[in-house]
Parts: C-alpha cells; structure tokens; sequence
C-alpha cells in the first residue's frame, strides 16, 4: 500500500509540474499541408492554456514513419508527441516488411483531433468537368497514355484511396508519390500531374480560385463549401476509404496523468465554437477530440480495417 500511494503521490507531482518547457509537435508532412495546419493551430491554443509553447517540428517522408519512429523512440515524459494521420499508427505495419518501431507497443494514443475528408481532384485542362466523365476519360486511354495522379505519399492516406478506386472500378493510373500536399500542389498547379488525392483544406483554396477543380469528396454528407461537389458515397465508392483523422500519440510509457492532460486540453480546444466555427468548418474537418481511451479502441479497430484495405489494394512499400 505505501509503495502504491508512492508511486501515485509520484505521478500526481509529474502531472502538476508538467509542463515545464515547451512540447515538441512531431509533424510527418512538410510544413503547409492539412496535418502540419491542424497541428499549429491546435498546438497554438494547447499552448495557451498549458502555459507553455509547443513548437511544430516537420519530420517528413517515408509515409510519416520517420516522424513516428522519432517519437516511439523519444523519452517518455510527455515533452515529444506525435501529430498523424493513421498511416504510421496501423497502415505502416502492413505495408513494410519491418518497421524501424513497432506502432503497437511502443506509440500511445492519446486523442483524435480531427476527421479529415479527402478530395480528388483535377486540373482545370483536364478534359472532363465532373467524377462520371472524368473516370470515362481514365478508361478509354491506351497503355503508355495513363492518367498521372499525385499524393502525399507512397502508401499513405491520400495514396490508398485511390489505388483502392483504381481496383474497385477496373482502371490503371500512374502514382506520382510527394512528400506531403503542398508539393503535390504545386505541381499540378504546373500541370505536370493530371489528378491528385488530398486532404480537402489542402485544395480548397485552389478550388475556388478556379486553378483546380474538386470532383469528389470523401465526408460523409456533402460539404458546405462545396455543395455542388458529390461525396464518394453518392458515387458509389464509399468502400474506398477516402478519410483520414489527424491525432496525437505519445511514446508508450508516458504517465497517464500527462497522457489524459493532453486529451483533454485538445478536447478543450476543438470543443470550442469560435476555433470550429473559424478554423475548422470552412475546412470541412470534423472536430472529434476523444479520450485516450476512444483514441485506443478507434486505432485497434482500425487496425484491422486498414489489414484489408492494404490487401485489396496490394500496396508495398517494401
């Protein structure tokens, strides 16, 4: 019993005393993109109310499992957090052969921020104006002629989808991989790539400057920004899995105490009308900001979602 009130006595004065300097933010992605954003803007109102900063660190490639094997590897007192998607919490294992860290033991969910939908989309030159003409396009062209698509990553949650669309309707397409969306951007802003898969924030501007143009989302209902835009789902293409959350996970190890501070100072932030109403709405980005133990038992099942998805697609990245 006395070693017990220790040890709690002990956690109870690391939670008190934490945090005394500023948290890393671990970002997969280069700086621009929907995770990086979400991260700062997040990071920024956490830092408030913890009364320390965060600082955003960009660690990006290899489909976001260089950022995830820096965190996995970090001490774990709270001061290193990883901000991802799913991809190097229960897509990497599946796609490499062996991982640098092992994302069941050694990451600790901590909250799900966000719902991502992810968005396809087209150059304004690309001879189709809408998903069904687009797609028709896509089939009758010969070998040697394929459609260039663009995504943030090989094996990662822009890329996914659409090998997932590719099998599912019966096409082939060239992948052009990038180190996170504001390249992928940039590019077929040049036209140097047909299409691309992206978070929906990341294009939206480009959207409705008329410099590209959306043709499907991946949300649940219609976005209000978009309203002329069709969902997947109204597509018949649900099953492609074209979403993402964006969420914090901690070095396993990390007291519990700290571990639920963080969730519930993010809850704190995405609960708030103002942030929602300015920063995440117009983005399309439904706020989410779960418990440590939602975030657990949303990874475990889609840890067997992404299994199966990853077989249909026969995605490797090694």
């Amino acid at each position: 019993m006395a070693a017990a009130a220790c040890a709690a006595a002990s956690g109870l004065a690391h939670a008190q005393a934490y945090p005394a300097r500023a948290v890393t933010f671990v970002v997969g992605y280069s700086a621009g993109g929907a995770v990086d954003g979400l991260a700062r803007l997040v990071g920024k109102r956490m830092s408030d109310k913890l009364g320390q900063g965060i600082v955003v660190e960009n660690k990006p490639g290899a489909s976001e499992t260089l950022a995830g094997h820096q965190v996995a590897k970090a001490k774990p007192d709270g001061y290193t957090i990883l901000v991802s998607t799913e991809a190097p919490i229960t897509q990497s294992q599946f796609l490499y052969k062996s991982l640098t860290y092992n994302p069941d033991t050694e990451l600790l969910p901590v909250s799900i921020l966000v719902r991502v939908p992810v968005a396809l989309a087209i150059s304004p030159q690309f001879p189709a104006d809408a998903f069904p003409a687009f797609l028709e396009n896509i089939k009758s062209r010969k070998p040697g002629q394929e459609v260039k698509f663009g995504s943030a990553g090989i094996g990662g949650v822009t890329h996914l989808p659409a090998a997932m669309l590719a099998t599912k309707a019966g096409f082939e397409w060239v992948h052009v991989p990038y180190k996170g969306s504001p390249p992928l951007l940039q590019d077929m802003l040049a036209g140097r790539v047909d299409a691309g898969f992206t978070g929906f924030s990341n294009v939206l501007p480009h959207h409705n400057s008329g410099k590209l143009r959306i043709i499907g989302v991946g949300a649940a209902s219609r976005i209000k920004s978009v309203p002329n835009v069709p969902t997947f789902k109204e597509l018949g293409l649900q099953e492609i899995g074209a979403e993402y959350v964006i969420m914090l996970s901690a070095p396993a190890g990390t007291p519990r105490e700290v571990v639920n501070l963080l969730a519930s100072t993010a809850r704190s932030v995405l609960q708030d009308k103002d942030f929602q109403e300015k920063h995440l709405e117009p983005q399309g980005l439904e706020p989410i900001g779960s418990t440590a133990a939602e975030a657990a038992s949303y990874v475990a099942a889609d840890r067997g979602t992404q299994r199966e998805r990853i077989k249909v697609s026969g995605a490797r990245l090694d």
